[in-house]
């Protein structure tokens, strides 16, 4: 039967009031998950047996450390006189006494990789925020650059784009402005996580948009270099930066591309996913070879797919699978990022897998997610890793070279 409801055109009154209600319901979220005492700390503990596996050295040197005073003696429980475990930064001090800190050279070039695909919804930012982390349990020094105005992965790092941060002060904002900052140190922040600064994001970096527009109309330097111009200013401080970009083809976006010396796109086995993809690839290689006429050519160390909210349960998943290894070849990544409530879980509640602790952590299915994970971070590691001269002898007694 058909609907014989009457359908009224929509005036601009309305849109105004669904957009009111929208934000009533996204503002009570928000003050739930950013309530007053609820700020995100670093909960994880290790035990002295996973401090000394992180560290790459024995329990035993590790206590003899601590008893010849070279390491702090740990903290113990008042009540039962017990160890209460290591926190991330009390290991990375064990890495710089034993010397196991795995940073790269001087000499080596910092690692800009971006996490890209033109498409929203196929997990781009669960992939930079889980990458960060990853990297920062090894020790690496991590800096996450977030570029896209929705602010995903600084809201997962435990800032309220909406009262937190200015884009006037602690986005790229300024930096894209005539006149603006030179470097990009004014917007880093430290974040709860050792070992891992933020550039933060919020709606505003939206008005990036025009103020790149504007100044290619009356500047005769090349604008869209900007961004790595800006990376240069702080990369030295670190091992990796990475780049979390807005899912569209637009003057942020190509920034990003000419910013990154390393590039993964994450992609569904879907058909419009693969399809988009697809059509991502080759928008990028014809977008850059125009632009590399005007700003000079720019290559990638590395271009990953990597397949992500894979379900093997699914037929068609299977089979797209399938067709992205003979398509892209070498191209695709070994690991893939298979679809988990554990990842939907903790992102609902603005958190990632590796900041989960408790009961919860031992459960299968977070054990088979934590796997998922930890194999894509592995895979990312040797890719980068390969590019640091400095990494190389170790790298041929791993057997990887």
């Amino acid at each position: 039967m058909m609907d014989t409801q009457v359908l009224y055109p929509v005036a601009l009154p309305e849109l105004e009031a669904l957009s009111a209600r929208a934000a009533t319901v996204i503002g009570r979220l928000r003050d739930r998950v950013y309530a007053p005492g609820t700020e995100k700390t670093l909960d994880l503990r290790f035990n002295v047996r996973s401090a000394a596996e992180m560290v790459g050295r024995s329990e035993k040197l590790i206590r003899d450390a601590e008893a010849d005073g070279r390491l702090p003696e740990p903290a113990k429980d008042d009540e039962t006189g017990r160890r209460t475990g290591y926190s991330l930064a009390q290991v990375n001090r064990m890495r710089e006494v034993f010397g196991t800190l795995p940073i790269r050279a001087e000499t080596d070039v910092p690692a800009v990789v971006a996490v890209q695909n033109f498409k929203g919804g196929v997990g781009k930012s669960t992939v930079v925020t889980h990458l960060a982390q990853f990297f920062a349990l090894k020790g690496y020094r991590v800096c996450v650059i977030d570029c896209d105005s929705q602010a995903s992965s600084t809201a997962i790092f435990g800032l309220n784009p909406d009262v937190d941060v200015d884009e006037d002060e602690d986005t790229l904002y300024p930096f894209f402005r005539h006149g603006g900052p030179p470097t990009l140190h004014y917007a880093l922040r430290a974040t709860y996580w050792p070992g891992i600064a933020l550039i933060p994001a919020n709606l505003g970096l939206y008005d990036a948009e025009y103020e790149f527009a504007a100044r290619m109309a009356r500047e005769q330097t090349f604008v869209l270099d900007k961004l790595r111009s800006g990376i240069e200013t702080i990369a030295d401080q670190f091992d990796i930066v990475l780049l979390d970009p807005p899912p569209a083809l637009g003057m942020l976006s190509l920034s990003v591309l000419r910013a990154a010396n390393a590039l993964i796109v994450p992609a569904p086995p879907n058909n419009i996913d693969f399809a988009s993809t697809a059509h991502f690839l080759k928008m990028m290689s014809a977008t850059l070879n125009e632009i590399s006429e005007v700003g000079g050519a720019r290559s990638f160390s590395f271009v990953k797919v990597l397949a992500t909210k894979m379900n093997d349960n699914k037929s068609a998943h299977v089979a797209i699978k399938r067709m992205m290894d003979a398509v892209f070849a070498r191209d695709m990544m070994e690991a893939v990022l298979k679809d988990s409530a554990e990842i939907d879980n903790a992102t609902a509640n603005l958190r990632t897998v590796y900041e989960l602790t408790g009961p919860a952590t031992r459960s299968e299915t977070h054990k088979r997610c934590r796997a998922y994970l930890d194999s894509v971070g592995r895979e990312v590691e040797t890719l980068i890793r390969k590019t640091w001269p400095s990494h190389h002898a170790d790298l041929r007694k791993e057997g990887i070279l």
